[in-house]
């Protein structure tokens, strides 16, 4: 028990010791299965070597994520500027609720075809099929964030005689910030799916299209290139959303210490 207690003081090594058993197993034992269905970590590393050397892979890269960018602005700041006004506004929230809780039950797959027939198949239907896969748990974390916080707060301010834009911008925001950076965690992630998801449907150009174009040529070592930088982006995008939610959120971390 004393050993786990100073372990736990040590997460990342935790995590550095987890990966690195799990990619030592899978080249040991990924050299046994048939290269037609499983690889192992050192031939796709020769196989990213081989694609990044062709320019192939940089291409790719650059071709995702431009409208991965693109579109993950556009569903943070429209989420969180939607979600600001149907929690501020009732009248707001009573007209585009009906709209919202229908968008966000359809299968985005679904709205596909409209999309690509509404925006194309090039950068304005990637960033189109983004969007509308992102956007709303920004949308959600942040209304929910605004309504959830507590009324005493609000009245400590009120009795220091602050304005409602003063109660907005130094209790409200504030205080749904963990709200709002968990959405756009959620929002990042769906987004990854959505860039993919777009470039297998429209052009396959992109990340998305290297996964295509290797899998029908079974180059399974040359497949797993793409998905791994997928993945990696994913986990660092993710501790950069982390690292900004504890910058901002430094009022929780001192109120648990005090706890």
């Amino acid at each position: 028990m004393q050993i786990l207690e100073r372990l736990k003081s040590f997460p990342n090594l935790i995590r550095a010791v987890s990966v690195t058993v799990f990619f030592v197993c899978w080249e040991i034992f990924g050299r046994d299965a048939d290269p037609l269905f499983m690889t192992y970590p050192s031939a796709i590393g020769r196989a990213f070597l081989e694609i990044l050397a062709s320019g192939e892979l940089t291409k790719a890269f650059l071709a995702s994520m431009i409208p991965f960018a693109i579109g993950l602005a556009i569903s943070i700041v429209g989420g969180i500027l939607i979600g600001i006004l149907i929690a501020q506004f009732w009248l707001l929230e009573y007209i585009l609720d009906p709209f919202l809780n229908a968008l966000y039950a359809i299968p985005r797959v679904a709205l596909i075809p409209l999309v690509i027939l509404w925006a194309g198949l090039e950068e304005t239907g990637k960033v189109s099929i983004l969007v509308s896969i992102a956007i709303f748990p920004v949308i959600i974390n942040t209304y929910s964030g605004i309504r959830d916080v507590r009324g005493s707060l609000l009245e400590i301010g009120r009795a220091y005689c602050a304005s409602p834009l003063q109660l907005f911008w130094k209790i409200t925001l504030p205080a749904s910030i963990p709200y709002i950076m968990a959405g756009i965690r959620l929002a990042l992630g769906l987004a990854i799916i959505g860039i993919v998801v777009a470039e297998l449907f429209t052009a396959m150009t992109g990340l998305g299209g290297l996964i295509v174009f290797y899998a029908n040529a079974f180059a399974t070592a040359k497949l797993f290139v793409p998905i791994i930088v997928i993945a990696v982006v994913g986990v660092i995008l993710t501790e950069i959303v982390m690292f900004i939610e504890r910058k901002l959120s430094r009022w929780r971390v001192s109120e648990r210490e005090r706890l």
